[in-house]
């Protein structure tokens, strides 16, 4: 177990240099927090995970049962979120080979245990980059894919969830560089996306759906954090009150003291 928490570990930190290469890029948006302690959104973000992500993504430090955690019983993860006959206990893992996915997508499909933890950079968390990353795919024709991704250019990622987002193209602008030089060439500006199909959900409800797995995915990173926190602030009132009290029995003990 332990060695292939280190395997995803090294994985997901071997990827990271692809994102600071990328920080150059637009600001990432910011994720909302709320979902990480909203367990109705967890549990929706890990169906989307498991619908979505775990055809080619695996999640091999993480077992099916852990997400009991986040409100859900054996029977509903058996029936829900089991669709090849594995067992609640197992490892989340895929059926596809290793060969197969580099071959296909030009690159091993990253394990995401520990994919949110692995993103976070100058611009932001973990979690804003793939709040950001998930919401900024557009269509380009010159791609393998048809896909291209704004906050990672040339990504040999499709569009998973272009169903539920629709289509959408990047617009970008010429212009000149205010801080270049007179004869400079002028630089490639983004200018926004338009919108070419429509997709099931309405855009609010898309950032909301990608809200949902962004925040499972960083829930699974540290499926204790919510926990942790909690008894962190527990911890931190019974110092508080202990503080008060000692302060309080020294000034007792002192008061007669010349």
């Amino acid at each position: 177990m332990m060695k292939k928490i280190i395997a995803a570990l090294l994985t997901a930190l071997s990827l990271s240099a692809a994102v600071h290469a990328n920080e150059g890029g637009p600001a990432w948006d910011q994720f909302p927090k709320e979902r990480l302690t909203d367990l109705a959104a967890l549990q929706n973000g890990a169906k989307l995970f498991v619908n979505y992500c775990l055809n080619c993504h695996s999640a091999s430090s993480m077992r099916y049962n852990r997400m009991q955690d986040i409100g859900l019983t054996d029977d509903q993860i058996k029936k829900n979120l089991l669709f090849a006959g594995e067992k609640v206990g197992e490892l989340m893992t895929v059926a596809i080979a290793a060969k197969d996915a580099k071959e296909w997508f030009g690159a091993t499909p990253p394990d995401l245990s520990v994919i949110a933890r692995s993103r976070a950079g100058s611009n932001g968390s973990g979690a804003d980059y793939l709040y950001t990353y998930m919401r900024t795919f557009y269509r380009d024709e010159t791609r393998p894919t048809g896909w291209n991704n704004l906050v990672f250019p040339s990504v040999g990622m499709p569009h998973v969830l272009w169903q539920l987002q629709g289509e959408q193209r990047a617009v970008f602008a010429e212009e000149k560089d205010p801080h270049g030089a007179a004869d400079a060439k002028p630089v490639h500006v983004f200018k926004g996306f338009q919108q070419t199909k429509p997709g099931s959900l309405s855009k609010d409800e898309y950032d909301h759906a990608v809200a949902d797995l962004v925040g499972y995915l960083q829930w699974m990173g540290e499926p204790a954090q919510n926990q942790r926190v909690r008894l962190g602030v527990w911890v931190m009132i019974f110092l508080a009150i202990f503080t008060t009290i000692a302060w309080r029995m020294n000034a007792a003990f002192w008061k007669d003291v010349k």
